[in-house]
């Protein structure tokens, strides 16, 4: 499974992109955007359950599952 990032919440604050463990998050069209291809979800990277993605987004229901 992988998370996707609702473009209309997105504030693009950049917090999420270096964090990730699989270089999922990218720049894209003045927001983030995630690949679904490559987002493990933080499986094995992190703590255990939580994307640390959605650990540093400040906003609520902006990385969602895809």
């Amino acid at each position: 499974m992988a998370l996707q990032i609702i473009r209309e919440l997105c504030t693009a604050c950049g917090d999420c992109e270096p964090l990730c463990p699989t270089q999922s998050i990218s720049a894209w069209k003045g927001v983030y955007r995630i690949d679904a291809g490559t987002c493990s979800e933080c499986e094995g990277d992190g703590e255990p359950g939580l994307p640390q993605c959605l650990d540093v987004c400040m906003e609520e229901d902006c990385i969602v599952p895809a």
